[in-house]
């Protein structure tokens, strides 16, 4: 490469070297040169001054400058100023107007310096710029560094080094650091705790490409803080001069910790709504569904939280506390975070009311009056003489000082327009203190576990009551009937609601037979508790005449179609002690299962027939033979149905269990229920088991 090569080039300077590239701040300028003799003759004329005056280098050499450039008025003061330079060497600025060849004038900018040579000749050296252009860039400059010194927004500059060149106020305050503290140094020296392999090297490759990065978003922890969490949106650019050289990279830093920090905050809120439309409500147990709320707003939401519903509520009464009056409630659940590991929430939690606890809160009490009021309480800095109107006692009140309890927030249960009870809330190891956006959270996620709380408690008593009623029309123990051992059970459904369908039924007929009856009402609660009674007198009512089971279904098929569109499966079996024998029909109801000493159980083979209701279709009669000793099991569904399994695996499974029972009916089962019963099935079940008795020996005579 040869000289002019090497002037030409603008390559990137290493980083750590300083730059040899000249810049271009000279080329937009345009500024011209001339020399000029002792007698002001022009000697000298740069391509810049022949662009700047109009006249080329031919025409100007030799030219007085002040005759060729200068108007006739100012030609005085203008020889006065270059004969006062030649003489004392001063160097003078003026600005005035030049004249142009085309017969035109320019505000031109002046500067003349004497220069001497080897042999003590003087010279003088002009240079001269266009005002306009040197004013511009000058606004322009000033303009740009009152930008950078007032912008809200941190700027940076780096070096090709990426070196700290300029920081401004603004990222002074960000950075937390002044800009001496930078100047000079790169990220990883005045910020040791920032990520700085990352953040260079994005620097670099905005450096190598001229890819400019744009709206980054940076998280870190201010100052290296563990808990002071900032973030920044970055933006990072080439810079270059006029000519194309490359001078650094630009950064801007916008601060937006307090959006990133309600993002973050929105996020939690939103994630908490979801789980507990998730995790809320999954049961109509109502002890289960407050734990559930419990479980979800801690810790998200608070550090324990406890959920008491007032005593009236499980009662069914109003629930209205009158003014003046205390709050009974029923503590249904406690939650802390970490499972009360920590001494602190060991202590909260002591001081909760222990689930399936009644408390009685005096009007005073904050709690109280959150029930009462219908609005939350919230004590966003609790003080020590708060601690009474929260605790339950003195007591409480200790050991919740003692756990650190510094916010506190009490949320009601609004369901239907009542007040069920209320969402107790407390801070112990989080610093925040409730806000007015925690009261919001924390209410609609009460509103929303307290429709499902209301659920559970109108279920409960719905199903207790129709618990009752199916009990109540259920045969109390009866007498053996003539040539017959039984034993029965009836189980409600454990935890769904389909209680109150099933029945069984045992009914002595004259010439010592029996008839044994199973059924179930499909639906569920009080509605089908009442069916099954209507339907369980009309079987009673038509076993005391003697017909055959197909006639006492045909009867009974024609009473379900009069229970509102009532459908029912229903077995009756006629046992004949005298014959040893049964005659069953079946409506849809599922197969019994025959025992005989020596003999592995068997379904007994029935045509399935029509559930009650239906209509019109005819049942017909099936013989089976039941020896003494000889034992039929009759049974509703759910003792084998479920949700996993095929009803013939269920019923193999019930073979299995009977074919190792005990011989005692009662214990054969409390087997039955134990082994295909969880505990939490969904379907109430009703068992009747007979066994024929041997013949009396006395009856012959």
């Amino acid at each position: 490469m040869g000289a002019t090569d090497a002037f030409r080039a603008r390559p990137v300077q290493p980083a750590g070297r300083p730059s040899l590239v000249p810049g271009g701040l000279l080329d937009v300028l345009g500024v011209a040169a001339g020399v000029l003799d002792r007698e002001g003759r022009i000697v000298l004329w740069s391509p810049q001054a022949e662009q700047l005056f109009g006249w080329s280098a031919a025409e100007a050499l030799g030219q007085y400058a002040a005759r060729l450039l200068v108007a006739e008025d100012d030609v005085g003061a203008v020889l006065e100023l270059f004969a006062e330079v030649m003489r004392e060497g001063e160097t003078f600025a003026v600005v005035f107007p030049a004249r142009h060849k085309d017969g035109g004038t320019r505000l031109v900018e002046f500067r003349n310096v004497r220069l001497e040579d080897r042999h003590g000749d003087f010279f003088a050296l002009g240079i001269a710029t266009d005002r306009e252009v040197l004013r511009g860039v000058e606004r322009d400059l000033a303009l740009s560094l009152r930008l950078v010194e007032q912008s809200p927004i941190g700027l940076a500059v780096f070096d090709t080094g990426l070196r700290y060149v300029l920081v401004n106020p603004a990222l002074e305050r960000i950075q937390g650091l002044p800009a001496a503290a930078c100047v000079g140094r790169t990220v990883r020296e005045a910020l040791p705790h920032a990520d700085a392999g990352a953040i260079e090297g994005a620097m670099r490759r905005v450096l190598a490409t001229g890819t400019p990065l744009l709206d980054e978003l940076r998280v870190g922890r201010a100052g290296g803080s563990a808990t002071d969490e900032e973030a920044q949106l970055v933006s990072c650019y080439r810079l270059e001069d006029p000519g194309g050289s490359v001078l650094g990279v630009a950064t801007s830093a916008v601060d937006v910790t307090d959006r990133h920090r309600a993002n973050k905050e929105d996020r939690r809120r939103t994630a908490l709504i979801a789980d507990a439309s998730v995790l809320i409500g999954t049961t109509l147990e109502l002890e289960q569904t407050a734990r559930e709320l419990a479980d979800v707003v801690v810790p998200g939401l608070a550090d324990v939280a406890a959920v008491d519903i007032l005593d009236t509520v499980v009662d069914g009464d109003r629930t209205a506390v009158p003014d003046g009056r205390p709050a009974v409630f029923r503590a249904l659940a406690v939650a802390a975070a970490g499972g009360a590991a920590s001494s602190a929430a060991a202590d909260a939690v002591r001081a909760a009311d222990p689930p399936g606890q009644i408390a009685k809160y005096d009007p005073d009490r904050l709690v109280a009056r959150c029930v009462r009021t219908g609005h939350p309480v919230r004590v966003a800095h609790v003080r020590a003489e708060d601690l009474p109107g929260i605790a339950r006692d003195d007591e409480a009140a200790r050991l919740l000082a003692r756990a650190g309890l510094h916010s506190y927030m009490a949320v009601p249960l609004i369901a239907r327009g009542e007040v069920l009870g209320a969402l107790d809330l407390k801070r112990l190891t989080d610093p925040r203190p409730f806000d007015e956006a925690d009261a919001a959270l924390a209410a609609e996620l009460a509103a929303r576990a307290a429709v499902s709380i209301d659920n559970a408690r109108w279920y409960q008593r719905e199903r207790a009551t129709a618990l009752t009623l199916q009990r109540s029309l259920l045969p109390q123990r009866p007498p053996d009937p003539a040539g017959l051992e039984i034993a029965y059970r009836y189980q409600p459904a454990g935890t769904a609601s389909r209680v109150g369908g099933d029945w069984f039924d045992v009914v002595p007929q004259d010439g010592d037979k029996s008839a044994l009856v199973v059924g179930d009402v499909m639906g569920s609660g009080i509605n089908a508790a009442a069916a099954m009674g209507q339907l369980r007198t009309a079987a009673r009512t038509l076993a005391q005449l003697g017909l055959d089971p197909a006639r006492v279904l045909r009867h009974l098929d024609h009473t379900a179609s009069g229970l509102d569109q009532m459908i029912a499966t229903c077995l009756y079996t006629v046992y004949d002690p005298q014959g040893g024998t049964c005659c069953v029909a079946n409506a849809g109801h599922l197969p019994p299962v025959v025992l005989r000493p020596g003999r592995p159980p068997a379904l007994v083979d029935l045509p399935a027939g029509a559930p009650l209701g239906v209509g019109g279709i005819p049942f017909e009669n099936t013989a089976v033979d039941l020896k003494p000793g000889d034992r039929l099991v009759l049974y509703t569904d759910g003792l084998v149905e479920t949700r996993d399994e095929s009803i013939d695996t269920r019923l193999e499974a019930l073979l299995t269990v009977l074919a190792d029972a005990p011989e005692g009916l009662e214990e054969t089962c409390d087997l039955l229920l134990t082994s295909l019963r969880s505990g939490d099935d969904q379907d109430d079940v009703a068992l009747l088991i007979a066994r024929a008795a041997p013949a009396d020996p006395g009856a012959a005579g």
